[in-house]
C-alpha cells in the first residue's frame, strides 16, 4: 500500500518538473530572461519552489539562462532607444541583474562618448518642442528635466546645454 502511494506521488512530481521545464523553454524562446524573471514567471504559473529551483539549475546548465548575456542584450536595447546609463542601471536592478560583471558590461558597452552622442541625438529630436518655450531659462530647465528623466548623467546634460548656448 505505501509502495503504491510512493509511485503515485513520484509521477506528478516528475510530470510537474517536465511541465515546468517545457514552460521555461517556451518562455525563454521569446527572449532572454534573468534568473529572477524566470523564477517569477514559473511561480505565477503555480509551480512549486523545489521544482522551480531544479528547472532553473537545468536551464543554467544548458546555458538557456545567462544573466550576463541577458544584461548585455538589455543594455544594447536601451542604448539604441537613447536611454542614459543611470536609467539602464536602474532597469537592470529591477530585473535583479546587478554585480561587478554586469557593471563592467555596462561600462564596456556604453562609454561616456556614446552617452553624450545619444543625449545629443535625443535633444536634437525634441528641439522643436523645446523651442516653443520663449524663456531661455525655462527652456534649459525643460531640456535638463527631459534628459535627466531619460537617465543621462548631470555632467553630460550640463555640457550639452552649455554647448547649445554657444
Amino acid at each position: 500500500m505505501t509502495e503504491d502511494r510512493r509511485q503515485n506521488d513520484a509521477i506528478p512530481a516528475k510530470t510537474s518538473r517536465t511541465n515546468a521545464m517545457n514552460t521555461a523553454v517556451r518562455i525563454l524562446a521569446n527572449r532572454d530572461h534573468s534568473k529572477y524573471e524566470l523564477k517569477q514567471k514559473l511561480r505565477q504559473r503555480g509551480f512549486a519552489g523545489k521544482v522551480i529551483d531544479t528547472v532553473i539549475a537545468e536551464c543554467e546548465r544548458f546555458n538557456y539562462i545567462n544573466d550576463p548575456r541577458t544584461a548585455h542584450v538589455y543594455i544594447s536595447q536601451l542604448k539604441r532607444k537613447c536611454f542614459g546609463k543611470r536609467y539602464i542601471r536602474m532597469a537592470l536592478k529591477k530585473k535583479r541583474l546587478s554585480g561587478i560583471e554586469i557593471e563592467n558590461n555596462l561600462l564596456e558597452n556604453y562609454p561616456e562618448a556614446d552617452e553624450r552622442e545619444n543625449a545629443g541625438k535625443l535633444l536634437q529630436k525634441k528641439m522643436e518642442t523645446f523651442e516653443r518655450e520663449l524663456d531661455l531659462k525655462k527652456r534649459r530647465e525643460k531640456m535638463y528635466r527631459f534628459l535627466y528623466a531619460r537617465g543621462f548623467s548631470t555632467d553630460v546634460i550640463a555640457d550639452l546645454i552649455r554647448n547649445l548656448a554657444k
